[in-house]
């Protein structure tokens, strides 16, 4: 199936932290990622609400984080005069989650948590009412600043659906790219 309307690839996610610095930090130290650039903008009182949909006095940091072998994670510190500090539930709209497919929950589980993020309630797996995806361990932990994050261990479900993995992305040898 082809993307509408010349739309090729989904580029970045993007994630506001409280500081920047703590948050790069445990992206690259916990979860590998590399940093690739840092930028400003602002405060700018025409560019910024017309852009961002922002106070007047807004400015921002950001970091381009590569996280191998498939995704661009970008993350921003926003400074303004009325700016919001309790996060949406995961219930609520504007509610999100960041998640990555493990080879072992349990050993992922212990390795965020040395970088402390704190876990909630314990590793699950998916029973039969669920056939599809039976067998799938997961569990959600919080990063130190808020962030959800979903731990996922497919490898005993035995007819998962068609989720998108290592094996349909390019082989970069027949094609000269890198992933």
């Amino acid at each position: 199936m082809s993307l509408p309307a010349g739309f090729q690839h989904v580029d970045h996610v993007a994630f506001t932290v409280p500081d920047l610095g703590e948050a790069v930090a445990f992206f690259v130290n916990a979860l590998g990622a590399e940093e690739l650039y840092r930028s400003t903008r602002g405060p700018d009182a025409h560019f910024m609400p017309a852009h961002f949909e922002v106070p007047t006095d807004a400015r921002l940091e950001l970091a381009m984080l590569r996280m191998p072998p498939n995704l661009n994670v970008e993350l921003f510190q926003w400074w303004s005069t009325d700016q919001r500090r309790d996060y949406p539930r995961h219930c609520d709209p504007g509610g999100h989650h960041l998640c990555f497919t493990v080879a072992d929950v349990d050993t992922a589980v212990e390795h965020l948590r040395s970088h402390g993020a704190r876990v909630l309630g314990g590793t699950k797996e998916v029973g039969p009412d669920s056939p599809l995806v039976a067998g799938n361990r997961w569990t959600y932990l919080r990063a130190p600043w808020g962030l959800l994050i979903e731990l996922v261990d497919r490898s005993r479900v035995h007819n998962p659906p068609p989720l998108v993995g290592p094996a349909d992305w390019t082989d970069p040898s027949r094609t000269g790219k890198d992933l």
